[in-house]
């Protein structure tokens, strides 16, 4: 039986959880703009409801907070294409449904892609949220993976590449298509629905 102390626990904890989601989220916009490396708790703090040192209260330190904030994006990311591949009754509904999204994330959301290919690079410098970073790219692995089984399941043939390699591509796809979006190419988003589609296509 709970006790009322235990109750009382468990509401400090999960308000302090959400305050800390809440201020990852708002840190995102500060991360977003300015990058890892020229953001620090200060500049967050301009960015949020608390001052710097009630950051320190919620966070150990920029780490910590990078590790919820980026955990927190790409995990909503990740979630989007669920119900897509839930939904889907063939594989071309699949592909223009996935493809669509990727196309629609890069253009809304390119800010904040950017800061996740910057975080994983600084993780390889042995950066505290390195652990964040393995974590998400193994769900980004099951993402593009239930995606690409699905398709098989779809077409009626198995998939020709392994989870691994199918992550590879399609993250290699999609970088791409974000760096030349960032350089000014408008083109980049309906390109990178057009060749999702089609490596979707020749996963099979």
């Amino acid at each position: 039986m709970t006790t009322t102390t235990e109750r009382s626990a468990r509401s400090h904890e999960d308000k302090f959880s959400a305050r800390r989601t809440m201020l990852a989220q708002s840190a995102l916009t500060a991360l977003a703009e300015h990058g890892f490396a020229d953001t620090g708790l200060r500049d967050i703090a301009h960015h949020s409801a608390l001052s710097h040192g009630s950051l320190h209260y919620y966070f150990d330190d920029k780490d910590d907070l990078i590790a919820e904030a980026v955990w927190a994006f790409k995990s909503t990311c990740a979630r989007r294409y669920d119900e897509i591949v839930a939904t889907a009754t063939d594989c071309t509904e699949l592909a223009t449904g996935v493809a669509a999204m990727m196309a629609t994330t890069l253009s809304q959301d390119a800010a904040l892609h950017r800061l996740w290919y910057d975080l994983r690079t600084q993780a390889l410098f042995g950066r505290g949220f390195g652990s964040t970073i393995v974590r998400i790219d193994d769900l980004l692995r099951e993402m593009v993976w239930s995606i690409v089984s699905r398709y098989g399941e779809l077409h009626g043939s198995p998939p020709r590449f392994e989870p691994a390699f199918a992550y590879a591509l399609v993250d290699g796809l999609f970088q791409h298509a974000l760096i030349s979006f960032l350089r000014g190419d408008i083109d980049a988003p309906e390109r990178l629905q057009r060749e999702c589609a089609a490596l979707l296509a020749s996963a099979v």
